[in-house]
């Protein structure tokens, strides 16, 4: 499972001058393994001039060359499980990790002086920890949904009243039993929300999700504390006698994925809302850049797939589409084949966040945007491409 504390585990390496290759394989339930290595060969292919490159200094060669050689070992070996792989290699410092990510994603190679964790970023961001809660009126089984993975984590039973026999009599004693059942249910509902309120207070859930009969999710959901309300993605109805863990994940995921379709949008919008009405906001790569050059991005937004080649000071944190020379504090600046990426990780350093959008919205046109800390302070002339 892909967490933040790994990414960060990852970022946290240096070559030492050394060059680090990053391959990212997306894979098919019906890959076999040598489909595997024979695609993995394939991108490797991207590795190999600068592996042969005369004019490169023979350790970075020979550390490439052992990339390569470890790479299409471990593709050998792969089982082909999760959505996608992520390898990151540089064995002439010794580094070497093999990360299984839970959805597919775009067959890339990159050779950087830093490993390229944007796909995981955007694979990370795409997932949001949720709660399910699966109730009726005498159960309730709570799971935990995190990227595309399900696991119960509470079951709650209720007493209930047993379908009462009238021996002849209706009036009274139905309203009675009727008006017993109905204070149980409640009851049950009233403690199953409370216990999920603990739920989301100590172990930090993002959303919540219901499933249930049409017409008892409603009712549940008045027992919500205001706390949790907001936190609400959707509902779905379900047969709750016969719902098994395929069921309620496929229905869950839905409201999920729609959520964070709708959440791309909104922050898109809200973006380019600020921007026009003058607010602290970057729109468009060279502003974002410098954005990120001068700790100012508080909320990076990027279009999922865009790549660009770049420069990066770093010694200063200046990021540029291009120079040569530093002009904050005049030293070679240093080429990277996806300057975004170097700007999400920068950003992550600064302690902002970043949002990778799928979803199709303005940003296309723009490619980055950002909500800033404070007003960018002017370009330098000399910055300016």
């Amino acid at each position: 499972m892909i967490t933040k504390d790994l990414i960060d585990g990852i970022l946290a390496f240096d070559g030492g001058g050394l060059p680090v290759v990053s391959l990212y394989l997306g894979l098919d339930p019906a890959d076999r393994r040598g489909v595997i290595t024979t695609r993995t060969k394939s991108l490797l292919q991207e590795a190999h001039p600068l592996a042969e490159d005369r004019s490169a200094a023979h350790e970075v060669r020979l550390s490439v060359r052992g990339d390569i050689q470890r790479i299409e070992d471990a593709s050998a070996h792969y089982r082909g499980e999760g959505g996608a792989v992520a390898w990151f290699s540089c064995s002439g410092a010794g580094f070497f990790t093999a990360i299984t990510l839970p959805r597919s994603v775009r067959d890339r190679m990159v050779t950087d002086m830093t490993p390229w964790v944007r796909p995981m970023l955007a694979v990370l961001d795409e997932y949001h920890r949720s709660c399910v809660v699966v109730i009726d009126k005498r159960e309730a089984s709570l799971w935990e949904l995190y990227q595309n993975e399900i696991r119960r984590i509470e079951n709650v039973r209720d007493r209930t009243l047993r379908k009462p026999d009238y021996g002849g009599w209706a009036g009274l004693k139905e309203y009675r039993v009727r008006n017993k059942a109905d204070t149980l249910m409640k009851g049950h509902f009233r403690r199953t929300a409370t216990l999920l309120d603990e739920l989301f207070r100590s172990d930090g859930y993002e959303l919540l999700i219901i499933g249930g009969h049409e017409e008892e999710v409603p009712i549940f959901g008045e027992f919500l504390p205001k706390d949790l309300q907001p936190r609400l993605a959707g509902t779905f109805p379900i047969d709750t006698s016969s719902a098994g863990h395929a069921e309620i994940r496929s229905k869950a995921q839905e409201i999920v994925d729609r959520y964070e379709r709708e959440e791309e949008s909104r922050q898109v919008a809200e973006v380019l809302e600020r921007a026009a009405m003058g607010g602290f906001t970057a729109v468009g790569v060279e502003d974002c850049l410098w954005a990120g050059s001068v700790a100012a991005v508080q909320h990076l937004l990027v279009q999922e797939g865009v790549q660009m080649a770049g420069v990066v000071c770093d010694e200063s944190g200046w990021l540029a589409l291009a120079g040569k020379t530093c002009p904050l504090c005049g030293r070679p600046t240093r080429s990277t084949t996806d300057v975004l990426d170097e700007l999400a990780e920068t950003v992550i350093e600064e302690g902002g966040s970043v949002k990778h959008v799928e979803a199709e919205t303005d940003l296309r046109k723009h490619r980055v945007a950002a909500f800033l800390r404070f007003p960018l302070p002017p370009m330098p002339q000399e910055a300016r491409i």
